[in-house]
């Protein structure tokens, strides 16, 4: 209303204005009491500007006041002058606010409570809450099963702007329970693009909320540790019901493994596709014959099996629970454990296989099996403060080679309690823990971070090379025997 009462303000003093300069032009000092007049019709319509049917009623006396207003004598100005130009233009507010009114809420265990507005799905949702730091994917973070159980908040403000394409999918589906934005955008622009986030959310059944100030939530989360949250959209739970419901929920010891892994084996071959293939030689030096590698599904990304397949493999999918005597005797070059969701420590079915098989075949793992794997050498997991969810942690690797990585764990191991032979290749430069290990005479290898890369930076691709050089050299050896 504000506004609307400005334009006619300005309309009104630039047709007085328009007065004044006319019925003075050229007489400079022959009629003092015409410009006073002209004023005072100024001042009284700023007067009468708070409501806009009282600046309706004070253009249209405006004429008489010209003629003899308060205390004031008839102009004498020539009547050759052209008559001054009245108009008036009533502008009335909008009935309702031009932006969405704050629908949703997140309260955190703590207590404190950050409103916005909500979006994708409505209802109420529990979730343990962190931030990611990756300047592009959403996407690809939203369908990464290593989210289950979590809720994502992005520290780049704008998100959306891509909408969502079908192409670029780590999963068949969504598996975190909300996502946290400072601002969704409202247009969406990509010539791949086939429906907006806001859309996707509605059809995936996952909650979003905006309008948050993500950065004040990130400090927060930096400072007092990943916090379990409550999203709703529920305007009859009360703030405390919800904190409430927040300390009653916890990650720790919640195996979320078997909850998102394949139910059934599967063959997989798809490499990635020429449009986006960053390492073209790997075709080339893969050979005829692909290396069998069995892969457990603790939550596997489809990149990860893309990348595999470039490398010159063929790949088995099988369960998590899969037992490892029904994968040895599949006879693998060798076997690869996923990245996936929640506490490794809740998980000792998988540690057990591992165990298992550790030492007989090739084994590689990536984040959940990096963790896996660390404790099948015999080490232990703990749990980070605000873990690392981005794609821009820097990584100190072998030989002093500097790694960008694309990271997305709470958990990690404690290299103090690894037993002798197992090396820590790898370091996380932003806090010194373990990023990679290297057990040479078991021919085992784990990378906590994502090689994959998707989304992040294609530094690390070349961490598959050592697992895929351990195969081709166990079947030379197999071969002459």
């Amino acid at each position: 209303a504000a506004c609307h009462i400005g334009v006619n303000i300005i309309r009104a003093g630039m047709s007085l204005q328009q007065q004044m300069r006319q019925g003075t032009q050229g007489r400079q000092g022959q009629c003092t009491q015409h410009q006073a007049h002209v004023q005072r019709r100024v001042a009284v319509v700023v007067a009468a500007s708070s409501d806009g049917h009282r600046l309706h009623t004070a253009l249209s006396q405006a004429p008489a006041m010209h003629s003899a207003g308060p205390g004031l004598a008839p102009c004498s100005a020539p009547t050759q002058q052209r008559p001054a130009r009245r108009s008036a233009v009533l502008v009335r507010a909008s009935a309702s606010a031009p932006w969405k009114k704050k629908n949703s809420r997140l309260v955190l265990e703590d207590g404190s409570v950050w409103t916005g507005v909500g979006f994708g799905a409505p209802g109420t949702e529990v979730g343990e809450v962190v931030f990611n730091t990756s300047m592009s994917g959403y996407q690809e973070i939203m369908t990464d099963p290593s989210y289950k159980g979590q809720f994502v908040s992005f520290t780049v403000p704008h998100v959306g702007n891509v909408g969502i394409n079908t192409e670029d999918m780590e999963s068949d589906k969504v598996h975190l329970g909300a996502i946290i934005v400072r601002d969704l955008s409202i247009s969406t622009s990509n010539y791949r693009s086939s429906i907006s986030l806001d859309e996707y959310c509605k059809k995936q059944g996952v909650m979003g909320i905006s309008d948050i100030d993500t950065r004040a939530l990130t400090k927060a989360l930096r400072d007092t540790g990943c916090l379990v949250g409550v999203l709703t959209t529920d305007a009859s739970k009360t703030d405390a019901e919800l904190v409430t419901m927040a300390k009653a929920w916890t990650i720790v010891g919640k195996d979320l493994l078997s909850v998102v892994s394949c139910k059934e084996p599967y063959e997989w071959r798809q490499g990635t596709t020429p449009e986006w293939e960053f390492a073209p030689h790997l075709k080339a030096a893969a050979g005829s014959a692909p290396f069998h590698v069995v892969a457990y599904d603790f939550g596997i990304k489809l990149n990860i099996l893309r990348r595999l397949a470039s490398f010159g493999c063929r790949i088995t999918v099988v369960p998590a629970t899969w037992p490892a005597s029904e994968v040895l005797k599949l006879n693998p070059d060798g076997v690869f454990f996923s990245n996936g969701p929640g506490d490794p420590s809740a998980a000792p079915y998988a540690v057990e296989n591992a165990k298992a098989i550790l030492g007989k075949k090739p084994v590689f793992g990536i984040c959940m099996g990096h963790q896996i794997l660390g404790q099948a050498f015999g080490g232990k997991t703990f749990k980070l403060k605000f873990g690392h969810h981005g794609g821009n942690h820097p990584i100190r690797a072998p030989g002093g080679r500097i790694e960008i990585s694309a990271q997305n764990h709470n958990f990690a191991v404690a290299p103090a309690t690894l037993p002798a032979g197992v090396e820590v290749s790898h370091v996380n430069l932003n806090d010194g823990t373990c990023a990679g290990t290297i057990w040479e005479e078991k021919r085992a290898m784990t990378i906590q971070y994502h090689p994959e890369s998707s989304p992040g930076p294609h530094d690390a691709d070349v961490c598959f090379e050592p697992f895929v050089e351990w195969m081709r050299a166990a079947r030379a050896v197999h071969a002459m025997v």
